[in-house]
């Protein structure tokens, strides 16, 4: 008897889908990664997918390319049942079943997380490019207000 399938991630063009059949899985370049890609533009340990309170979480491992869900790039994610992730240059969509319990679990985890971890401490401290644009972007608007 096989082990149970957990989820399942389809990559995007066709291929070989992948069973999610452990509760922590490891994807990079590595061999001796849980998810083996093969790709030079996957970092050796690149990502990990976590299955808990019935559904997943993918958390970048401080990569090189990063990680995108849904085209926005992040470090740590819960998913839901559909989600596009995007691995180095490589994009699979999760598939699953989310139990009841697991939905609202999700959706609790969700709501607190937006935000939260969606950005590098770099970017949290307006040490980016992306981050500086947005504090002057803040500054016009309340300067508008002074007028």
């Amino acid at each position: 008897m096989g082990k149970p399938l957990l989820g399942e991630l389809v990559p995007a063009g066709g291929g070989d889908t992948i069973p999610l059949i452990r509760t922590t899985m490891k994807i990079g370049r590595r061999r001796s990664c849980d998810v083996c890609l093969p790709f030079p533009n996957v970092s050796s340990f690149h990502c990990e997918l976590t299955y808990k309170d019935g559904y997943w979480v993918v958390r970048d491992l401080n990569s090189t390319n990063g990680i995108k869900v849904n085209g926005q790039r992040l470090r740590y994610r819960p998913l839901r049942p559909g989600d596009k992730i995007t691995i180095g240059k490589r994009d699979y969509t999760i598939n699953y079943e989310l139990p009841l319990h697991g939905q609202k679990a999700l959706e609790a985890v969700l709501a607190e997380t937006d935000g939260v971890f969606n950005q590098s401490l770099m970017e949290k401290a307006g040490l980016t490019k992306a981050s500086r644009q947005a504090i002057y972007n803040d500054d016009d608007e309340l300067d508008a207000d002074d007028d």
